[in-house]
C-alpha cells in the first residue's frame, strides 16, 4: 500500500510546494504528487525534477474535466516526466496520447465535478464505470471515495471486491479512523494532502511533523496487523 503525499491544499498545488517537499526528503516516503493547477508550468517542471532527483516517484492529479483540459493535463504530465497521471475524466484521446509513454494512467471513475472535486452516482454505477475503464485498459483507478455523497466505507468495500486493477483512494483522508479503514482495505495506494497542511493529525504542528505522525501511525497499525 503506497502513501502518496500530495503537495496540495483544497485541490490546488501550494505555492511553496518545492520547499515543503525538500523539508521532507529524508522521510521514508517514496511517492509524491501535486495537481495541475496552482503553479506556473515551469515551476511544476522544476518541482517534478526535484522529486525525481531525490529518487522519488512522481504523481500528477488532473482536476479538470473537459476533454481539452484533460488532454492538456496529460501533455503537461509528459512534459514534466510524471510517472503516474491521476484523475481526468476518461477520454480515448487522453488514453491514446499516453499509450506509448511510460506514464501510467489512473483516471477518475463515476461522475466527478467541482473544485474540490465531488463524486456522484450510486455505488453500483461507480463500480460499473470502473469496470468499463478496466476493460478499456487503463492502468488503475483514482477513486474519490471520501468525496462521495453516499456511504464512503461501503463504496470502498464493494469497489475493492469488484474491481481488480490498482486502486488509489484519493481525497479527504483526514483522520486516524480513515487511516485505519484504508489499512484494512489495502488499496494499491492512497493520497494525503490538505490534512497535512491543516494539522489534522498533530494539532498546530508543521506539515513535516504531521507527515511523521502519519508514518508512525501507519507503521504501528501495519505491525499490529501482521
Amino acid at each position: 500500500m503506497k502513501l502518496i503525499v500530495m503537495l496540495t491544499h483544497n485541490d490546488v498545488t501550494v505555492a511553496n510546494a518545492k520547499e515543503v517537499f525538500e523539508s521532507c526528503t529524508d522521510l521514508p516516503v517514496c511517492h509524491w504528487g501535486f495537481k495541475n493547477i496552482g503553479l506556473p508550468v515551469e515551476e511544476m517542471k522544476d518541482l517534478a525534477k526535484a522529486i525525481k532527483a531525490a529518487g522519488k516517484v512522481t504523481h500528477m492529479e488532473i482536476v479538470s474535466y473537459t476533454e481539452e483540459e484533460c488532454l492538456a493535463g496529460a501533455k503537461l504530465a509528459i512534459e514534466c516526466g510524471i510517472d503516474y497521471l491521476l484523475g481526468t475524466k476518461y477520454f480515448p484521446s487522453v488514453a491514446q496520447f499516453l499509450k506509448n509513454s511510460s506514464t501510467k494512467y489512473f483516471p477518475f471513475c463515476g461522475d466527478v465535478w467541482g473544485s474540490p472535486s465531488i463524486l456522484g452516482n450510486s455505488i453500483e454505477e461507480i463500480i460499473e464505470d470502473a469496470k468499463r475503464l478496466e476493460g478499456l485498459g487503463v492502468d488503475g483507478i483514482d477513486l474519490l471515495a471520501y468525496r462521495f455523497f453516499g456511504n464512503s466505507a461501503e463504496l470502498i468495500t464493494q469497489f475493492s471486491r469488484s474491481v481488480k486493477i490498482p486502486l488509489v483512494i484519493a481525497g479527504s483522508i483526514n483522520s486516524f479512523d480513515r487511516l485505519n479503514f484504508v489499512n484494512q482495505i489495502q488499496p494499491w495506494g492512497f493520497t494525503i494532502g490538505s490534512a497535512l497542511f491543516t494539522h489534522q493529525f498533530m494539532n498546530a504542528a508543521s506539515f513535516r511533523k504531521n507527515l511523521i505522525c502519519v508514518l508512525s501511525y501507519l507503521q504501528g497499525i501495519m505491525s499490529n496487523k501482521s
